[in-house]
């Protein structure tokens, strides 16, 4: 092996990426001491992709207080790149890793993801990339909105912020109000997956139950969305229900799209293009790449199998170490990679294996290398 590379998303809740990257060089080193690692921590627009812009182009870090995923005072930050775009991950301002166990998608916010976005544009920012992953809310972009200018009104006629559970209530969207500033901004959202905002692949339907709303919690989020989208057509004439990545954080990507013409896109392109990618395949013998979890939402625009085209298109092999593996991710080696590996080595509920990741981690990685030195 001359030279591997590295371009793992973060194990959300376990590892950042920049942590996987060192844990892997380590103990591909014990086996490989002369190799050429170029690691590449990545996110596809959830937590980390800060960090990932930032370690490919430089820049700095911005750091202020907003309002959280419970309207509570957080501090927060987003990034601005030399060329003075701003890089803003909402899960920063509204993730699911900032909420713990109190886990309630009806009563979560995106207010702060709309203080950051007003904050860069008012500091002079021209270019802002949202990451649109990560999320502990199902508001539809609503929060966001709110902070930059959108005005909610119930049928009272009395302007509210809306969260999940109560987008029913929403019966007028004026936007005559939104931050000039924006006018003059380009806004792209990164979004690490291409659901629509309602049914059965939408939002609440899919993403809903990992943040703590039950079956019937699911089904009056959904609706809710449904009604949103309505209100939408309605008061601002765009139809975003079916529109690829609506249902991003949330329904974030709609809420974003309606609200502000933000261009949705694929998350992983957007930082695969920022790093030069397909520079960086020059000369590979292998790339290692992964992800939390592999599952059939990996297939719809994350990391592993955004890597995993392009390897496959280089003619070089891609290996997949992950934290867990789901059920039908056979697709995943037809779109180029070439062997999925989890580091779980027993069995344990997460809270007990997430202290052992990262020795698992390397005790996996330390495997393929040894399997990987009977060919060298």
């Amino acid at each position: 092996m001359k030279k591997i590379l590295l371009i793992p998303d973060s194990y959300k809740g376990t590892m950042s990426s920049m942590e996987i990257c060192k844990i892997m060089k380590k103990a591909i080193y014990r086996h490989f001491p002369h190799a050429e690692l170029v690691a590449v921590p990545v996110a596809d627009g959830g937590e980390g992709s800060v960090d990932a812009f930032l370690a490919a182009a430089g820049g700095k870090k911005v750091h202020l207080k907003v309002k959280g995923p419970y309207f509570e005072s957080l501090d927060s930050f987003y990034g601005v790149l030399p060329d003075n775009t701003a890089v803003i991950e909402m899960a920063a301002a509204a993730g699911l890793p900032l909420v713990g166990e109190n886990r309630h998608a009806e009563l979560t916010t995106t207010y702060g993801v709309g203080q950051l976005i007003r904050h860069a544009a008012e500091t002079g920012s021209r270019k802002i990339i949202v990451g649109l992953g990560g999320s502990a809310t199902n508001d539809g972009g609503t929060g966001a909105a709110a902070a930059l200018g959108v005005r909610f009104l119930d049928l009272d006629g009395n302007a509210f912020i809306p969260v999940g559970e109560t987008l029913s209530r929403i019966a007028k969207i004026d936007i005559s109000g939104i931050t000039p500033v924006l006018r003059s901004v380009e806004l792209v959202g990164m979004c690490d997956i291409d659901n629509s905002l309602c049914g059965a692949k939408g939002a609440a339907e899919v993403f809903a139950p990992q943040k703590g709303a039950n079956a019937d919690m699911v089904k009056l989020l959904d609706r809710n969305l449904g009604h949103l989208a309505d209100v939408i057509e309605r008061d601002i004439g765009k139809d975003i229900r079916n529109i690829p990545g609506a249902g991003a954080a949330g329904g974030m990507g709609g809420g974003m799209a309606a609200f502000f013409g933000v261009r949705l896109q694929p998350g992983i392109e957007t930082v695969l293009e920022a790093v030069g990618f397909d520079s960086l395949l020059t000369g590979a013998d292998l790339v290692i790449s992964g992800e939390g979890r592999i599952d059939s939402q990996s297939l719809r625009g994350k990391v592993v199998i955004g890597c995993a085209r392009r390897a496959k298109a280089a003619g070089i092999p891609l290996i997949a170490v992950v934290g867990d593996i789901g059920d039908h991710i056979e697709e995943a080696y037809a779109e180029g990679v070439s062997a999925i590996f989890s580091i779980n080595s027993v069995a344990a509920p997460f809270e007990k294996a997430r202290e052992r990741c990262r020795d698992d981690l390397a005790m996996t990685v330390d495997n393929i290398m040894r399997a990987l030195k009977l060919y060298a």
